[in-house]
């Protein structure tokens, strides 16, 4: 959905208001697994040390940042959309449904929603997408890792449930090792038919 405020990377932000929530997704690029979305609602004073985007962080660097975001929180929530969900809906919408399902789960209702990149999910308050805004805003970078932890979490549950893809390793992500499982097994309920390389393989 357009958002209310678009900012582009070149663009400078207006300041972030107490109250207001930063909301960010992972997992829209791989293969297999649903899409997440984390929402986080942080004390305006807060500094937590090495916060930033997610994918500039080791694993270890994000699971000690989550906790700490988890516990310093004014609120936060996970919302996911299926991978059958994004079959339907097109990555995109999933995404946008995740974030709705996130903002729901808040226990206190922000005052303002800013969302990482393009796009917002539809939301009664004020929202702003900020292009790069995983590594521009605080709430966001916090957001970006909660979500990123969890579904790792997730997609390393899945390698037992769905052995021999690698799930633990590439986290359902187009590597060669899972292109050449997905030869080799076919595609299991966590993959999404709709992605190029899954619809080919199916019968």
């Amino acid at each position: 959905m357009r958002p209310d405020f678009c900012y582009r990377a070149q663009d400078s932000l207006p300041e972030f208001p107490a109250g207001a929530c930063g909301v960010d997704e992972a997992g829209r690029g791989p293969l297999a697994g649903p899409v997440l979305a984390a929402a986080v609602i942080l004390p305006i004073e807060v500094e937590l040390k090495g916060l930033k985007d997610s994918k500039l962080l080791s694993p270890p660097q994000r699971i000690r940042l989550a906790t700490e975001i988890r516990a310093v929180a004014l609120t936060w929530a996970i919302g996911e959309a299926s991978a059958a969900e994004i079959d339907a809906l097109n990555i995109l919408q999933a995404t946008l449904l995740a974030m709705q399902r996130a903002l729901a789960g808040l226990t206190q209702a922000p005052t303002e929603v800013w969302v990482d990149g393009l796009h917002a999910p539809s939301f009664s308050r004020l929202s702003r997408a900020v292009v790069k805004g995983d590594q521009r805003v605080t709430s966001i970078s916090a957001a970006s890792i909660l979500a990123k932890t969890v579904r790792d979490a997730h997609m390393i549950h899945m390698a037992d449930l769905y052995p021999g893809y690698g799930f633990e390793r590439h986290k359902g992500y187009a590597s060669a090792a899972h292109r050449a499982a997905l030869q080799r097994q076919g595609p299991c309920p966590e993959h999404r038919r709709s992605f190029a390389p899954v619809r080919a393989l199916l019968p």
